[in-house]
């Protein structure tokens, strides 16, 4: 969302006139860090080259500020679907309390915590590295406590251009004929 308004809607044209492309996906932390960017004539632009998402990466709570909140709300009534990925940050985003708040501000500004990045191997960015396991206990922790639809999917880019791998708390516990033990998010043992 750096372009300009002109060159976004040259941009989408043109990829919007390829037969394999079906849908348009733009990751962008301009309605975090600029919300004034999102304006009548830059949502005129997207709405004309549906179906279109927008990603956002609000990382802490204390993004999702009323201007970003407003640019939010703007998106979802032109119609475009906003879902957010953050990045688990040690000392930001690390800590489960945080993450409800985020989740919360997020529902609320009508933008779908979608993704929970672990943090890619960078160097120079090693004192943000949070352990998986802690990120997974961290996530299932907002079990519970939170909308199904709140609670992020964790997960890391596999290195070498594998995709995303879910990394989730192991929820299956035993299964026989006909029944499986599940293990809830407050720890309990069922059998469905």
């Amino acid at each position: 969302l750096v372009l300009t308004d002109e060159a976004l809607d040259q941009w989408l044209g043109g990829l919007r006139r390829l037969p394999q492309v079906e849908t348009l996906r733009i990751h962008s932390r301009a309605p975090v860090t600029c919300p004034m960017r999102v304006t009548d004539d830059l949502l005129r632009v997207l709405r004309a080259h549906g179906p279109l998402y927008l990603l956002t990466q609000f990382n802490h709570p204390r993004e999702v500020t009323p201007e970003a909140t407003e640019a939010c709300g703007a998106l979802a009534d032109a119609g475009i679907p906003l879902a957010n990925q953050s990045v688990l940050l040690r000392g930001v985003n690390s800590d489960a309390e945080v993450l409800l708040r985020l989740s919360r501000r997020l529902l609320r500004a009508r933008v779908r915590p979608y993704y929970l990045f672990q943090l890619d191997p960078v160097r120079g960015a090693e004192r943000f590295k949070v352990p998986v396991a802690a990120g997974v206990a961290l996530v299932a922790g907002l079990r519970g406590r939170l909308s199904g639809l709140g609670i992020p999917t964790y997960v890391i880019d596999a290195p070498g251009g594998y995709g995303k791998v879910a990394l989730l708390p192991e929820g299956i516990v035993a299964q026989r004929p006909g029944v499986v033990r599940v293990r809830t998010w407050g720890a309990q043992e069922v059998d469905y």
